[in-house]
């Protein structure tokens, strides 16, 4: 058997939940139809709680055939993009499905960028509308950014009324300062309220035709495998992929209609927009959603709503496992403890199941995969994989700088071929080139990944590709170095890069975040010490440096990448 046909042979379709299909048929529909069936079933069950409000599913699906009305109305056309700005709240699922409905395509900004960020992705994406949080339009104005029309929403249209008072306090510390237009302003600069147009419209939309497999529903933007940001183009197709293939892998654990799913983490990113938001309303599930992850909150409503299950990231899972009010929640109950968007550390995996006896089944995916592409199996689970690839995915592991398959066991770049893959990335054919390859007769996408398989087609995590640093030859991983420090009792956080060096190639440098009691007392020579104890000479770092805290991507990892460009700075 040669390397390629050792991945092609699908050795992991043997550990399969009994109730899973090996391979399963994609319906050819549009998100739209498939949340026009749903409603149909399930029209008066609660689709979306937010903070005690209950709002049904035929009530969603009015207001998004207004709001699809409404965007008719505008003169925005099938393939026309609009923008959404906004938090955690019902608007956003009302605007997302509405703009879908006329075959618009959504691109979800995420409501922590600066206006440089904002410029970016409106020009890139050359969105013709945006439906923007009240309090952030300061940002879209310094984007400076042609639109054809500004909607404006705030938080509390849909909270119920004795909350409305108290809008501040549930936006938390984020985004207190900030202050909405007036009125005024919003007359004077031609600005429309969301409210106003769903008003004003009726829930009658034009009927649009609509092509799953070719038609984009969504173009989130990504870093990418190589850098920059850009758009993954995600068709309709895709994202009913990407669902099905989820729901059928561990579905035999969730009953359709009969879920309820907290629902805190970002829609605008694809975990929370794809994994939890549309799976949740295309199965009937009950959404308990947050504008912030207000821990105590959450766990109040865990226990209060009895949810089923429970999406999360490492740092959150790492979090609780300490946190004095985990117990507040009987996670032995939970149907579904999921974990993505970053690797989990063995501690924290071990500390979390001593904690709640519960498992936490950790899952991959990426923007350019609309979410989820393998997933471990939740009655037999690998600690330290993130899992075997869902029913209608192949992976493979090839070499890094060429396309020749790795023998199983040894580390190499994955790439995955199935139909939850992207296109390709919006207007980027060079990138396009570089990271869709043709292989073996299929399509593969290169995802950025160092990982491996073994032999019973688990697939483990070493580092991303443009995180691997090359000191004096060695190829070293960066998260090995930062597993090593995150295992040292005084660490709280690290991150660790390469720093160009004409010697060497790259010097390893570590950013520390110390426990608040050992600052001040641990230096930079005994982590150092530390290191030289628990890694080979090459791997440990020549550069330490504390911090306060590091920088953190948007689902709150480590971010790497400012890191880095902190060092191209310097």
């Amino acid at each position: 058997m040669d390397a390629m046909q050792a991945y092609i042979s699908k050795p992991w379709l043997q550990h399969y939940p009994e109730s899973a299909p090996h391979t399963i048929d994609i319906p050819e529909v549009s998100v739209p139809d498939l949340f026009n069936q749903v409603t149909e079933k399930f029209g008066k069950k609660t689709a979306v709680n937010f903070y005690g409000r209950n709002i049904s599913y035929k009530e969603l699906k009015d207001q998004a055939d207004r709001f699809a009305a409404a965007l008719d109305s505008m003169g925005v056309k099938k393939g026309d993009r609009v923008a959404l700005y906004l938090l955690n709240c019902p608007q956003f699922i009302i605007c997302y499905m509405g703009a879908l409905m006329i075959g618009a395509v959504v691109t979800p900004v995420s409501p922590v960028y600066s206006s440089s960020e904002v410029r970016h992705q409106l020009t890139d994406s050359g969105a013709k509308v945006i439906v923007c949080q009240d309090f952030l339009y300061d940002n879209v104005v310094e984007a400076e950014v042609k639109l054809d029309k500004i909607i404006l929403t705030g938080v509390n249209e849909y909270l119920p009324k004795l909350k409305k008072l108290f809008t501040k306090g549930i936006l938390g510390k984020a985004y207190g300062g900030v202050e909405a237009p007036d009125s005024a302003t919003m007359a004077d600069q031609g600005l429309i309220s969301l409210q106003d147009l769903l008003k004003k419209h009726s829930p009658n939309p034009p009927k649009v035709e609509i092509d799953p497999v070719n038609d984009l529903a969504a173009l989130p933007y990504t870093g990418g495998t190589t850098g920059h940001p850009k758009a993954a183009m995600i068709s309709h197709y895709t994202i009913v992929s990407c669902q099905a293939q989820a729901m059928e892998f561990w579905g035999h654990l969730l009953e359709e209609g009969n879920e309820t799913v907290i629902a805190f983490l970002p829609l605008f990113h694809i975990y929370g927009q794809v994994i939890i938001m549309l799976t949740g309303l295309v199965h009937g599930f009950n959404l308990v959603l947050f504008t912030t992850p207000d821990l105590d909150k959450i766990l109040n409503a865990m226990d209060q709503y009895q949810a089923s299950a429970f999406y999360g990231v490492p740092t959150l899972f790492e979090y609780l496992k300490e946190y004095d009010k985990t117990n507040r929640v009987n996670w032995k109950k939970l149907k579904l403890v999921v974990c993505g968007a970053d690797t989990l550390h063995d501690t924290t995996v071990e500390d979390w199941e001593r904690r709640t006896g519960s498992r936490i089944i950790e899952g991959y995916g990426m923007t350019e995969t609309a979410a989820a592409s393998l997933a471990n199996p939740p009655h037999r689970p690998k600690r330290g994989s993130f899992g075997i690839p869902l029913p209608n995915i192949t992976a493979a592991i090839i070499d890094v700088d060429g396309t020749e398959a790795m023998p199983v066991g040894e580390v190499g770049e994955l790439v995955l071929s199935g139909p939850s893959i992207m296109t390709g990335y919006w207007q980027r054919p060079d990138d396009n080139q570089e990271t869709m390859v043709e292989l073996a007769g299929m399509t593969w996408l290169r995802t950025g990944d160092l990982v491996k398989m073994d032999e019973e087609g688990y697939f483990y995590f070493f580092d991303r590709k443009r995180d691997l640093i090359k000191y004096k030859g060695y190829s070293v991983f960066a998260k090995h170095v930062e597993e090593v420090l995150y295992d040292h009792p005084q660490v709280k956080a690290a991150g660790v890069v390469g720093v160009p060096n004409p010697k060497v190639g790259q010097m390893i440098k570590a950013y520390v975040v110390l426990q608040a009691e050992a600052r001040g007392k641990i230096s930079e020579e005994e982590i150092t010490e530390y290191c030289k104890t628990k890694l080979a000479h090459y791997k440990v770092p020549q550069i330490i440096e504390f911090r306060g805290e590091l920088p953190k991507t948007d689902v709150g990892k480590v971010s790497r990448r400012e890191l880095r460009e902190e060092v191209e700075e310097a």
